[in-house]
Protein backbone atom coordinates (compact mmCIF):
# COMPACT_ATOMS: atom_id res chain seq x y z
CA UNK A 1 0.00 0.00 0.00
CA UNK A 2 2.90 2.78 1.01
CA UNK A 3 4.90 1.31 -2.50
CA UNK A 4 1.99 2.44 -4.40
CA UNK A 5 1.50 5.42 -2.88
CA UNK A 6 5.03 6.84 -2.93
CA UNK A 7 4.91 6.00 -6.82
CA UNK A 8 2.26 7.51 -7.89
CA UNK A 9 3.64 10.79 -5.98
CA UNK A 10 6.55 10.43 -8.11
CA UNK A 11 5.12 10.23 -11.21
CA UNK A 12 5.52 13.34 -13.30
CA UNK A 13 2.25 15.58 -13.88
CA UNK A 14 1.44 17.49 -16.87
CA UNK A 15 3.66 20.44 -16.81
CA UNK A 16 6.62 18.17 -16.04
CA UNK A 17 5.92 16.13 -19.16
CA UNK A 18 5.63 18.99 -20.87
CA UNK A 19 8.92 20.03 -19.59
CA UNK A 20 10.20 17.33 -20.48
CA UNK A 21 9.51 17.02 -23.66
CA UNK A 22 10.87 21.03 -24.52
CA UNK A 23 14.09 19.93 -23.02
CA UNK A 24 13.69 16.30 -25.60
CA UNK A 25 12.93 18.81 -28.48
CA UNK A 26 16.29 21.20 -27.13
CA UNK A 27 18.63 18.71 -27.08
CA UNK A 28 17.50 16.40 -30.21
CA UNK A 29 16.00 19.29 -32.21
CA UNK A 30 13.08 18.56 -34.57
CA UNK A 31 14.63 16.50 -37.46
CA UNK A 32 16.60 13.87 -35.26
CA UNK A 33 13.45 13.30 -32.77
CA UNK A 34 11.86 10.78 -35.93
CA UNK A 35 15.31 8.76 -35.68
CA UNK A 36 15.28 8.32 -32.10
CA UNK A 37 12.00 6.88 -31.90
CA UNK A 38 13.32 4.56 -34.48
CA UNK A 39 16.38 3.57 -33.12
CA UNK A 40 13.68 2.93 -29.74
CA UNK A 41 11.47 0.94 -31.54
CA UNK A 42 13.97 -1.45 -33.15
CA UNK A 43 15.20 -1.76 -29.87
CA UNK A 44 12.16 -2.85 -28.79
CA UNK A 45 11.20 -5.01 -31.18
CA UNK A 46 14.83 -6.85 -30.74
CA UNK A 47 14.05 -7.57 -26.79
CA UNK A 48 10.93 -8.63 -27.52
CA UNK A 49 12.05 -11.21 -30.25
CA UNK A 50 15.06 -12.32 -27.87
CA UNK A 51 12.20 -12.47 -24.87
CA UNK A 52 10.37 -14.91 -26.90
CA UNK A 53 13.18 -16.77 -28.25
CA UNK A 54 14.60 -17.38 -24.70
CA UNK A 55 10.84 -18.32 -23.93
CA UNK A 56 10.44 -20.98 -26.64
CA UNK A 57 14.09 -22.47 -25.48
CA UNK A 58 13.02 -23.11 -22.16
CA UNK A 59 9.30 -24.45 -22.82
CA UNK A 60 11.01 -26.79 -25.88
CA UNK A 61 13.59 -27.81 -23.06
CA UNK A 62 10.78 -28.40 -20.64
CA UNK A 63 9.01 -30.56 -23.35
CA UNK A 64 11.92 -32.29 -24.19
CA UNK A 65 12.50 -33.43 -20.44
CA UNK A 66 8.97 -34.60 -19.74
CA UNK A 67 9.59 -36.91 -22.76
CA UNK A 68 12.58 -38.24 -21.73
CA UNK A 69 10.98 -38.59 -18.11
CA UNK A 70 7.69 -40.66 -20.21
CA UNK A 71 10.77 -42.72 -21.80
CA UNK A 72 12.28 -43.72 -18.52
CA UNK A 73 8.89 -44.62 -16.78
CA UNK A 74 7.76 -47.49 -19.80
Amino acid sequence: MLFNAIFLLSMPGGSEWILILLVILLFFGGKKIPDLMRGIGRGVREFNDAKENVKSEIESGMKEKDREKEKVTQ
